[in-house]
């Protein structure tokens, strides 16, 4: 077998897709036979391993991309273990001379990517990878000075000229396989489902893979994203794309929903512009990961480091169950519990009421979404509670704190949102939906609730924690003056 017709493999990781996939195009430009490879490591992102939610997605992905290879007539190979050293086996069992993957960002992944292509190089196979995630690498981003970004606003301007380069079309039909494969493990044997089968209600709730993306891409822009700008803000309607999972394992690329929307609307129209900042906004948590790999852990900026927070593990059990007493806070929770999903402005809500009113680090809170989100996304969910702690990039100043009665009637003003998540409060009035405790008596006799029995009172007041957490703040503040 000559270097030329060697076969080629593509390590698939967090771009779990066919087309736009420039690591698969350069494989099928080589014009060998391709071997796709996914090794599960979980061991090789540290404390930031896959949680269980998108350990379930990653498993009903991989059945699908497996499928997919299988249509074409080849196979997708899992393996489980070390990623070079799993390489390496598979480069030996197929005779390979070539491997090719598509960038990761997040910093001890980049350490690994870093570690099997020096590897693999010095064995004598040659290694390229490609940007088959961002519109923007980090990299290619710094301000006048050098530096990175740290607000949104004027990274926007720097990038949102730059020309979306086109999705790649890939002809699959021309994808050939070697005749014979290597060992590939089942997908079970990755251990990606629990043995407590909580994840079943997640079903009802979500398509996984890349079809499923195009399917939910083309529902949206067929409808949603006209009112985007005002509809996004409303838990109560269909009004956002649902497409962070997709992003997050690549079933779709940034690239191929920003041409799709400018295809379909005017990228003029209030509704799409609003819609293509989200996209950059994700572009814009990457760049700060990588710039400051230190932040899923600790705060960017440095004088939070030592904000007095308490250790409550009742009020953060409570508020992870939905058993706050605060309704929008509690259906938010009760959404991400039975879905895996929260919509983006009740996580504000929810984020807002743990770090302030409670005083509960936003790490907890970071560390909850990780494991209970299906679109688990380190960049995103790090600059998410940082903004929500007053202590990232272009975060919102701490002394910031939502009003969760003000937050539900401006937002779920008829209460749909609260009475789909929390069927305990169904038959209360709008009036009092956002606030049960207001309710007289008979009213929620009529309703059939008795507070702190069928649903808890607030957890907290909230003047009493509104003014907690500014002390909470004027403390740091004396501390390092």
């Amino acid at each position: 077998m000559t270097i030329s017709n060697a076969p080629t493999i593509v390590w698939f990781r967090k771009d779990l897709r066919l087309q736009d996939n420039p690591a698969l195009a350069a494989a099928l430009h080589s014009g060998a036979p391709v071997v796709p490879v996914f090794v599960h490591a979980p061991d090789e992102a540290g404390r930031w391993a896959p949680g269980a939610a998108s350990k379930w997605w990653l498993h009903q992905a991989l059945q699908v991309l497996g499928g997919q290879f299988a249509d074409l007539g080849g196979k997708l190979v899992l393996r489980r273990g070390d990623s070079l050293a799993e390489l390496r086996d598979v480069i030996e069992k197929s005779g390979a001379r070539r491997v090719y993957w598509n960038r990761r960002y997040e910093a001890a992944l980049r350490e690994v990517d870093a570690t099997v292509k020096r590897a693999l190089r010095d064995d004598g196979i040659e290694v390229e990878s490609f940007n088959g995630s961002l519109l923007n690498e980090p990299h290619t981003v710094s301000t006048g000075s050098g530096n990175a970004y740290k607000v949104y606003t004027p990274y926007w301007r720097k990038v949102k000229e730059r020309k979306v380069a086109p999705p790649i079309e890939i002809e699959t039909e021309g994808l050939c396989f070697p005749d014979q494969y290597p060992r590939s493990v089942a997908l079970d044997s990755l251990e990606l489902l629990p043995k407590v089968q909580w994840y079943r209600k997640f079903y009802p709730h979500w398509e996984v893979g890349e079809a499923a993306a195009q399917t939910r891409l083309r529902d949206f822009l067929d409808g949603p994203v006209a009112a985007y700008d005002t509809d996004r803000d409303r838990p109560d309607r269909d009004g956002t794309s649902s497409l962070s999972p997709h992003l997050h394992w690549g079933h779709i690329s940034p690239g191929q929903v920003l041409h799709a929307l400018s295809d379909a609307h005017d990228p003029r129209a209030t509704g799409s512009q609003t819609f293509a900042k989200e996209i950059y906004w994700r572009e814009f948590a990457y760049n700060v990961l990588y710039h400051f790999p230190h932040t899923p852990d600790a705060p960017l900026q440095e004088k939070y480091a030592d904000f007095p927070w308490e250790t409550d593990r009742a009020a953060l059990a409570a508020w992870q169950a939905g058993r706050t007493g605060y309704p929008i806070v509690d259906a938010g929770m009760r959404q991400l519990y039975e879905t895996g999903w929260m919509h983006n402005r009740v996580r504000m809500i929810v984020s807002s009421l743990l770090v302030k009113h409670l005083l509960q680090s936003w790490n907890d809170g970071a560390r909850w979404f990780w494991d209970t989100l299906v679109d688990a996304d380190l960049a995103s969910n790090t600059l998410g509670w940082q903004w929500s702690g007053g202590c990232g990039a272009d975060a919102a100043p701490y002394f910031r704190i939502f009003n969760p009665m003000i937050q539900g009637k401006k937002f779920d003003p008829d209460g749909h949102y609260v009475r789909q998540w929390l069927p305990e409060l169904r038959k209360l009035p709008n009036r009092y939906i956002h606030e049960p405790w207001e309710a007289p008596d008979g009213i929620l006799r009529q309703a059939g609730i008795t507070l702190g029995e069928d649903y808890p009172r607030p957890i907290i007041d909230h003047k009493q924690g509104r003014e907690r957490a500014l002390a909470a703040l004027d403390q740091l503040k004396n501390e390092n003056a």
